[in-house]
């Protein structure tokens, strides 16, 4: 997959790093050239010196065969200007944008830009949203016999009761979170493109989950309650 990284300040050079590990190509664009003497000088990813919102500067770093986007500048109003255009423009499947002020990013997930408020930024969690499709634990008990998990919901559950993939005792829906407002599992709650779900999940379950769900139930074979 091919990333574009907007911003190599400390976040934006350990995501580029960490990336490119995970084996990714990866382009960061940066609108300073010394900003990139955070990087080893064999990183193998693409320098390019300009403004993520600047056509010219993405389509240098490659934006039109980019899967995802992270942009994490300083500025607000330069990471939702990039986010924007990599999403309506160039259509980039994965966006996120690193946001300072908690009052716009709550704006910005409700017409589908995921946003990290910087108080809570960590580099693990911008890759859990530039890749959702991956369950990412938030949370374990001390034994590490329950975990808090998150995950995209597949498009085979798409119109269906989300409750129907319970498994007493092994995995339970806890909340969903649509078009950026969480809200608490009901028993006639029905998937959407883009939801997020929260699970608690036992340990020894984990493993089987992401099965469970990207193979549900056929409705004619008992899938529908």
């Amino acid at each position: 997959m091919h990333v574009i990284v907007v911003g190599c300040g400390r976040v934006g050079s350990g995501l580029a790093l960490d990336l490119t590990r995970e084996g990714h190509t990866v382009a960061i664009i940066d609108r300073r050239q010394q900003a990139f003497r955070r990087l080893p000088e064999d990183w193998g990813g693409d320098r390019v010196v300009g403004f993520g919102f600047d056509r010219d500067a993405l389509e240098r770093a490659g934006v039109r065969r980019a899967s995802a986007l992270a942009a994490v500048t300083s500025g607000d109003n330069s990471n939702i200007l990039t986010a924007r255009i990599a999403k309506e423009t160039y259509e980039i499947p994965a966006v996120v944008a690193r946001i300072y002020d908690p009052r716009r990013a709550e704006i910005y997930q409700r017409v589908g830009i995921p946003t990290v408020a910087t108080v809570t930024w960590t580099t693990n969690q911008v890759m859990r949203r530039l890749f959702p499709e991956v369950s990412a634990v938030e949370w374990s008990d001390p034994a590490d016999r329950v975990r808090f998990v998150e995950h995209l919901l597949p498009p085979a559950w798409g119109g269906r009761r989300l409750l129907e993939f319970e498994r007493p005792g092994e995995v339970r829906l806890v909340a969903v979170t649509r078009a950026g407002v969480a809200q608490l599992a009901t028993p006639d709650l029905v998937g959407q493109e883009g939801d997020v779900l929260h699970l608690a999940v036992t340990t020894p379950f984990a493993d089987r989950l992401e099965d469970l769900l990207s193979h549900p139930v056929p409705l004619d074979q008992g899938g529908r309650r």
